[in-house]
């Protein structure tokens, strides 16, 4: 189907025929304006003959015309096409703790802390996620939405690696990091609703409990994936020599399957960046749920061709002028130097 996106732009149509029907201005010995010789043909001089300023007339008119059509922004609109929608909704609440400082996980043979390694391997799995909404949670003494469910991974992924530890405080809020996920998530219908929650810790702060969290979830049908982060192993050195200690030995893993299990998820745990690539090509498997279809009109611009037209209805007189120049004028170079 044809149409114009700005139609209204050709009202402006007639705007040259209301111009000449303007009053002419009061002669002054010096024209305020020049007009050029191209134009000056529009209207009849001695010098012309009426046939002559009335081609230059039309072909300015047409000119016009496709200007204007081309400012109207001409289009074509193809027949409706169904596009058929799916994937999943999750949201990813990471932990910003004092804890999650700990330098006990490596990358590629380099000791990073662990939410470097979080954000490491976390942002390959955002990036795989093509046809999923993302959302993104920080949480430490209390829980903050970085960014709500959005098909904008570039910018969750840039949220993720612009987080710092301190950020929201020391402490661990996991139940209000699951609350505020549930509050997103809870008003979205026919989705797979998902949280993805990494943590180190344990609950120590917040205004929701974990088992208060654990039953709004329930309620609301999100499905909880938790993540406990953290290597089990790891030497330290002091006064007394080196010896080997957990760094997780705060990690409530009880809590965390509890939660998972209660939600039809599941509990993984992470001590190093292999497992929780493991663990993120598992929630790869995640069956997407279909959404409701589209339809989409493909739309293909016109305007360019009039705007085409135009620039060479403009520019063939000018080479005209040139051409007739050259014929009457012709180059004094060639006969000076046959005298030499």
């Amino acid at each position: 189907m044809f149409e114009f996106a700005w139609w209204w732009v050709l009202l402006l149509l007639p705007l040259p025929l209301l111009m000449r029907l303007l009053p002419a201005s009061t002669p002054t010995q010096e024209a305020a304006l020049h007009i050029p010789h191209v134009l000056a043909g529009a209207t009849a001089s001695s010098s012309q003959t009426r046939a002559q300023a009335s081609v230059k007339l039309i072909w300015l008119w047409l000119i016009w015309l496709l200007l204007v059509v081309a400012a109207a922004r001409p289009q074509w609109l193809g027949e409706p096409v169904s596009i058929s929608s799916e994937g999943r909704e999750m949201m990813l609440a990471v932990d910003l703790s004092g804890s999650m400082k700990i330098d006990d996980m490596t990358i590629n043979g380099r000791q990073v802390n662990r939410l470097q390694m979080t954000k490491a391997v976390l942002a390959d799995f955002i990036k795989r996620r093509v046809s999923d909404r993302l959302g993104l949670i920080l949480f430490a003494d209390t829980a903050y939405l970085q960014a709500p469910l959005t098909f904008d991974r570039k910018t969750v992924a840039q949220l993720l690696d612009e987080s710092v530890i301190g950020l929201v405080g020391e402490q661990t809020a996991i139940g209000d990091a699951i609350g505020l996920a549930v509050k997103r998530l809870e008003a979205r219908e026919k989705t797979n609703k998902v949280l993805i929650l990494l943590t180190d810790g344990r609950n120590t702060t917040g205004n929701i409990t974990p088992k208060q969290a654990k039953e709004l979830a329930v309620e609301s049908g999100v499905t909880v994936y938790t993540i406990g982060v953290g290597a089990d192993k790891m030497v330290v050195e002091n006064f007394f020599g080196r010896r080997q200690v957990n760094p997780s030995r705060e990690l409530d893993e009880d809590m965390l399957t509890d939660i998972a299990t209660a939600t039809g998820g599941k509990y993984f745990r992470a001590r190093d960046s292999q497992e929780l690539e493991q663990i993120y090509s598992r929630l790869d498997e995640l069956e997407p749920i279909e959404g409701d279809s589209q339809k989409l009109r493909p739309l293909s611009a016109l305007y360019y061709y009039p705007l085409g037209l135009a620039l060479l209805f403009s520019v063939l007189p000018l080479a005209g002028m040139l051409w007739r120049h050259r014929q009457r004028h012709p180059s004094r170079s060639t006969s000076q130097v046959k005298e030499r």
